[in-house]
C-alpha cells in the first residue's frame, strides 16, 4: 500500500491519473456519435423524419434558388477534405522548419486518423445517401458519417490549436467562432445540396471532436512525461513552447 500510494504522489501516478480523465472524458463525447450510429442503423423513425424533411425542404429551396445552389457548391468545393489535408500539410512543414516537429506529427496523425476512422464507419454502416428529384449535386460512396464535415471540422479545430500560441486575447475566443462557423458552413452545405442526412453531419463534427480530443490528450500527456509544464490546449495550444521566442544569452 506505501508503495502504491507513493505512485500515485508521484509524477506517474499523476499522468496515470490524467490519461484515466481523458479516456474518460472520450469516453463521454463519444456516447452522441454512438448514440446516433445505433438510431441510423436500426432505421429509428424520429431520426428518418427530421433527415427526410430538412433534406426534402432544403433541396426545395436549392431548386428554386439557383444561384444560393451555386454558392453552396462553391463553398463545399473550396474547403473539401484535400483543401484542410494541404493546410494542415503546409502547416505542418512550416512546424519541421520552426524546430517543432513533434507538433508537426501531433497534426498530421490527428487528421489522417480522423479520416482513416470515418471511412472505416462509412463501410461499417452503409448508409444510401438522399435520393432527391432534380438532384442540384452528387457524391459517391456512403452517407454516414459526412467526411466533409469531419474533415472541415478536423482541420479547422487543428489549425487553432497550433496557431493559438501566437494569438492573445481576444483573438483566440475569435479563432475558434472561426473554426466553428467553417464547420457548421460546410456542414450546412452537405444537407442543402442534397448529398448528406442532417445526422450524417452532425455525426462527423462529433467524431472530429473526439478525435481531437483524444491526439491531444495523448501529446499533453507525452509533455508530461517529458517534465513540461502542463497547459490548457484549448487556451494556449498544444504546444506553446514551440513558438516561444528563443531568448539570447548576452557575454558576461
Amino acid at each position: 500500500m506505501t508503495e502504491m500510494r507513493r505512485w500515485m504522489s508521484g509524477p506517474d501516478g499523476a499522468l496515470g491519473a490524467r490519461l484515466t480523465v481523458a479516456a474518460l472524458a472520450a469516453a463521454i463525447l463519444l456516447v452522441p456519435f454512438m448514440l446516433l450510429l445505433v438510431l441510423v442503423k436500426s432505421a429509428f423513425t424520429p431520426l428518418n423524419r427530421l433527415d427526410q424533411g430538412v433534406a426534402a425542404d432544403l433541396h426545395a429551396y436549392a431548386l428554386q434558388n439557383p444561384a444560393f445552389a451555386d454558392v453552396m457548391r462553391f463553398i463545399t468545393d473550396a474547403l473539401a477534405p484535400e483543401t484542410w489535408r494541404v493546410l494542415v500539410g503546409g502547416a505542418a512543414v512550416y512546424m519541421v522548419l520552426r524546430g517543432a516537429p513533434r507538433l508537426a506529427i501531433w497534426a498530421v496523425t490527428t487528421v489522417i486518423v480522423g479520416g482513416v476512422i470515418g471511412l472505416a464507419v462509412k463501410v461499417v454502416v452503409e448508409r444510401a445517401r438522399p435520393m432527391l428529384p432534380e438532384p442540384v449535386s452528387w457524391a459517391p460512396g456512403w452517407s454516414f458519417p459526412s467526411g466533409h464535415a469531419l474533415n472541415a471540422a478536423l482541420g479547422a479545430v487543428t489549425l487553432v490549436l497550433v496557431l493559438l500560441p501566437v494569438l492573445h486575447g481576444v483573438w483566440r475566443a475569435v479563432a475558434w467562432v472561426v473554426a466553428a462557423l467553417v464547420s457548421l458552413t460546410v456542414a450546412f452545405t452537405r444537407v442543402a445540396l442534397g448529398v448528406h442526412w442532417v445526422s450524417d453531419v452532425v455525426a462527423g463534427i462529433i467524431l472530429a471532436l473526439v478525435v481531437v480530443f483524444a491526439t491531444t490528450a495523448a501529446f499533453e500527456a507525452w509533455r508530461r512525461r517529458m517534465g513540461r509544464p502542463p497547459v490548457e490546449p484549448h487556451m494556449q495550444g498544444v504546444e506553446p513552447e514551440s513558438v516561444a521566442p528563443k531568448v539570447a544569452h548576452e557575454p558576461r
